[in-house]
């Protein structure tokens, strides 16, 4: 339910976007900002909740957190504009990534070493970006048809205030140690890396949207100054972490090439993922008319192989190289994004829109899923809660980025339709715009997983760092650990692929 907050919020707005924006006469960027906001808010924060998380504790921490949800989502059901709504949108965001990092750290902490069993244990959890996502499209879909759009969030705040009650009896008590609340204790916090963060991503993402709506489009000062100015921020981000001595993102970790390369292509995914869920919905809405339950039962294929591809990437991921996994989530998405470019006006559903659903979801999952479990077997488990944000705050920044770069060309198309060619005088123009813009950032994608050298994960011997071809074992870690098995594996893996003989662990 924790890893659900995010998706079951995006899965009610994309049925019922339309519907609110009729209500309160919004425009097409404070539509796009409605599921932005959040995403925004939960990327930039992720990280420091994650700290938090792991310096303070995270039972409470979590149960607080979806209580707040709740409480915010039914102050957005009575919402009377859209800004309203979108700043709304972005406090939800905050408490849904303070609650990810302590839940996930708590499994992480439990489930600390790779293994069959793990895999299937974050399969489950992960399972919920799917879930939640089912519960928002049907279920407020279906409340939006047969009461209004605010129905929504009335359903989703009831869920979660029931959830934190279940939670608080539940939830295992947290045996990690706590710190006192102190001078250094605030510096390992990385406040202003946490403003930066926030104010650059923000600012960016702000331009990027606004710009469609603007009197002199691009060239608007207020656009120009926030675009300029957030892409300072991020630089400036970047060159503190580096110097900062409790840097909140340790930039050495990416000197670990799969790390690296795993971030790198989800990154693109996610750039084009929720541009494509978002607009496809927003398309049967406006374009073909369909209410608000129609659109969830048109959308149901993503929930269906989402959760079949979830438990099929957790139950393979110890015995199917995961670079192949990787390989061919890549490829599904380009697959998917391709589909929905071509379709124009008055194409078939099953032909066009439904393939390129189911695909979707089998890059969206299996991408994820290998990410996932390959960062957190990598973090000790005073950091798991940092690990799994790290892994959430890219996904959902590079949610954020990606609703304002494809706002900006639906509008440019929009204002401007092609009056020839293929789409010439079609209303699906805009929309296949963005379609493209999803299917060129997935595509580069593709071209990293080559690189990647990572086989499987969670099989017998695996102790998290370990090199899959065996060049490049960590055993600083099994030597930090204290760990006996974990030589003893790093040991047998050398003598397998030296045939015995010069071992390099001794």
């Amino acid at each position: 339910m924790a890893v659900a907050m995010t998706s079951v919020l995006t899965g009610s707005i994309t049925v019922m976007s339309s519907f609110a924006a009729k209500d309160l006469g919004m425009t097409n960027a404070q539509i796009t900002w409605m599921n932005a906001a959040c995403s925004l808010s939960a990327g930039a924060l992720l990280l420091f909740f994650g700290s938090i998380a792991d310096l303070f504790g995270r039972k409470s921490m979590f149960i607080g957190s979806m209580c707040l949800f709740s409480i915010v989502c039914l102050g957005t059901a009575f919402a009377k504009d859209g800004i309203t709504i979108d700043v709304l949108c972005g406090v939800l965001g905050i408490f849904s990534a303070s609650a990810v990092p302590p839940a996930q750290g708590i499994l992480g902490t439990i489930y600390d070493r790779p293994s069959p069993r793990k895999n299937k244990a974050f399969g489950c959890f992960s399972a919920g970006n799917p879930l939640g996502f089912v519960f928002g499209t049907i279920l407020s879909g279906l409340f939006t048809q047969i009461f209004n759009w605010r129905a929504g969030f009335f359903l989703i705040a009831i869920t979660y205030f029931v959830t934190s009650i279940v939670a608080a009896l539940t939830v295992p008590v947290d045996t990690m140690p706590k710190q006192k609340f102190d001078q250094e204790t605030l510096k390992k916090l990385d406040l202003p890396g946490t403003g930066m963060t926030i104010a650059g991503i923000g600012m960016f993402c702000a331009a990027l949207s606004l710009a469609g709506d603007a009197p002199d489009g691009w060239k608007t000062p207020h656009v120009l100054i926030l675009l300029i100015l957030g892409l300072l921020l991020i630089a400036a981000f970047v060159v503190w972490e580096l110097r900062y001595p409790y840097a909140i993102v340790d930039m050495n970790v990416f000197k670990d090439r799969d790390f690296s390369l795993l971030l790198l292509i989800l990154s693109f995914g996610f750039l084009g993922f929720p541009v494509f869920s978002f607009w496809l919905a927003l398309y049967f809405q406006t374009e073909l008319g369909y209410n608000a339950l129609m659109t969830g039962v048109h959308m149901l294929p993503m929930v269906v192989v989402g959760l079949l591809a979830n438990a099929i990437a957790a139950l393979i991921q110890h015995k199917v190289s995961n670079k192949r996994i990787m390989g061919i989530g890549a490829w599904a998405y380009v697959a998917a994004f391709i589909l929905a470019a071509v379709q124009r006006y008055g194409d078939s559903y099953w032909a066009f829109s439904f393939p390129a659903l189911c695909l979707c979801v089998i890059g969206a999952d299996f991408e994820f899923i290998v990410a996932n479990m390959y960062v957190l077997s990598s973090m000790p488990a005073n950091k798991q809660s940092i690990a799994g944000s790290l892994l959430q705050t890219l996904t959902r920044l590079c949610t954020a980025v990606g609703y304002g770069i494809a706002t900006a060309i639906f509008d440019a198309v929009e204002r401007n339709p092609p009056k020839s060619g293929y789409y010439a005088n079609n209303v699906v123009a805009p929309f296949a715009a963005v379609f493209w813009f999803a299917l060129g950032v997935s595509f580069i994608g593709v071209l990293f997983v080559p690189f990647l050298r990572i086989t499987t994960q969670g099989h017998k011997g695996d102790t998290g760092r370990v090199k899959q071809d065996g060049i490049e074992d960590h055993v600083d870690r099994a030597i930090a650990l204290d760990d006996g098995h974990a030589v003893a594996a790093l040991s047998e893996n050398n003598r397998h692929i030296d045939g015995g003989a010069n071992p390099k662990v001794s």
